[in-house]
């Protein structure tokens, strides 16, 4: 029987399912450690260190839909975990970093009911803005939270101008009052958002997340993906032919490769081929260009 040589260590045990069980694991959530999510995670692992004063570092995280900025803040969240500490007296929770998801409305109230959801708190959506802002500062002080991440920011576009100061008035002022971090993530359209008023621009630090070029960088990520794949004979998607079609495709789009990565090796189990080949790319990749067609 293989070993299995090609896939990692780690993934191996995948190999003992049967196909059901196989494709299954190809929609599993995965992480891959490349240099710009390093560079990331290392500055916001930095903040989380940084003495508290009134004005905190802020953060705004840019880059195309489906190019990985959620799964950067998701690992990082993930390795900051919430804990309880226990004295002589009671337990304090501690949840250093609250990621919530902007709420559509792109108002105030609808940013602190995103917040308190968080902390599975007990609210009223029909309370006064005053009262859920009260109970959100109240919930972010008392558990020590540190960073403030708010995923899908460029909601607040589609807002009003008015409704857009508000919530960026409101943003500053919890920075400033808890002192904490603040992190936006989302679309490059959410740097819009800064350009109203030279006050918020100057509070925030805008990181680019790049899609991939076609270089020795995007080879490496085709290998980490080959090393998660269940399949039992290597791909080789770093060849010329087979990575240079995958970049094609996908646009060095990370969320585009590994949906068609998942078309493919899907399709490999069932074939019985085992291995991602030539033409199962070309398919699936046509098939990955027209829904982007239909989606415009």
């Amino acid at each position: 029987m293989s070993n299995y040589g090609h896939i990692k260590e780690e993934f191996r045990d995948q190999m003992q399912l049967g196909n059901e069980g196989r494709i299954n694991s190809l929609y599993e959530s995965i992480w891959i450690n490349y240099p710009k999510t390093k560079e990331i995670i290392q500055l916001l692992t930095s903040l989380m260190s940084r003495p508290k004063k009134p004005r905190m570092q802020n953060i705004l995280i840019i880059g195309e839909s489906n190019i990985g900025k959620t799964s950067i803040i998701s690992q990082f969240a993930k390795a900051n975990p919430d804990v309880v500490i226990d004295d002589e007296d009671e337990s304090k929770p501690i949840k250093s970093v609250v990621v919530v998801q902007f709420p559509a409305s792109a108002d105030e109230r609808g940013l602190y009911i995103s917040i308190l959801e968080q902390f599975w708190a007990p609210l009223k959506v029909t309370d006064s803005v005053a009262k859920l802002h009260h109970q959100a500062v109240c919930l972010l002080r008392v558990c020590s939270v540190k960073i403030l991440i708010l995923d899908e920011i460029h909601n607040l576009l589609a807002g009003t101008a008015a409704k857009q100061r508000t919530v960026m008035n409101v943003l500053k002022s919890l920075g400033n009052d808890l002192q904490i971090s603040l992190v936006g993530v989302g679309t490059s359209d959410a740097a819009l958002i800064l350009q109203s008023d030279p006050q918020h621009m100057s509070r925030y630090d805008i990181v680019k997340l790049p899609k991939w070029e076609m270089d020795k960088s995007f080879r490496s990520l085709l290998k980490a993906f080959e090393e998660r794949l269940p399949l039992k004979e290597p791909s080789s998607l770093t060849s010329k032919e087979k990575a240079s079609l995958l970049f094609t495709y996908s646009k060095g789009n990370l969320g585009d490769l590994h949906r068609l990565l998942i078309d493919c090796a899907k399709q490999a189990i069932e074939t019985g081929e085992e291995k991602v080949m030539i033409e199962t790319i070309k398919r699936h990749g046509k098939a990955l260009q027209e829904s982007r067609v239909r989606m415009r």
